[in-house]
């Protein structure tokens, strides 16, 4: 009779383990499939890369070089910094005739406006390009939000 109590103990304990193995199967197949679904998302991750006005934003001795460039060349020519002179026009606010965009005021800085005191200063910076870009930089990130 003993044995028979310890063998049905034994054969107990089989099919605990047993059922206690087969949820943890379940368990981990639901999981591997959850996180197979949550995987193979048809749409893909895309890297952002961020413009030359973004990264000059971000650097504050671009910003100084840029808003220094900026006094240099057009705040002393055409342009005003601080919205005193009124025959001058104010690149802080929101109200711009010529371009919107970072390309666009790229070009107008490169070419010109004809017909207007907008000369083109091409890529005559010292830096070329990049100084163009951060006194655009500068320019954004002075302006003021608009509403």
């Amino acid at each position: 009779m003993r044995f028979f109590k310890l063998n049905h103990k034994v054969v107990f304990m089989i099919n605990v383990n047993k059922f206690q193995l087969a949820g943890l199967k379940r368990f981990l197949l639901t999981y591997l499939v959850l996180g197979l679904m949550l995987g193979c998302n048809s749409e893909e991750l895309t890297v952002v890369e961020k413009t030359f006005v973004e990264v000059f934003s971000e650097d504050p001795q671009s910003l100084g070089r840029g808003k220094a460039l900026f006094l240099g060349s057009c705040a002393s020519q055409c342009h005003t910094f601080d919205d005193l002179d009124a025959g001058a026009d104010n690149l802080f606010d929101c109200y711009w005739y010529n371009g919107e965009t970072d390309d666009e005021l790229f070009n107008i800085v490169t070419d010109g406006i004809p017909n207007t005191r907008m000369v083109g200063f091409g890529t005559n910076f010292p830096e070329g390009d990049d100084d163009l870009w951060k006194i655009i930089a500068f320019v954004r990130f002075k302006q003021e939000p608009c509403l």
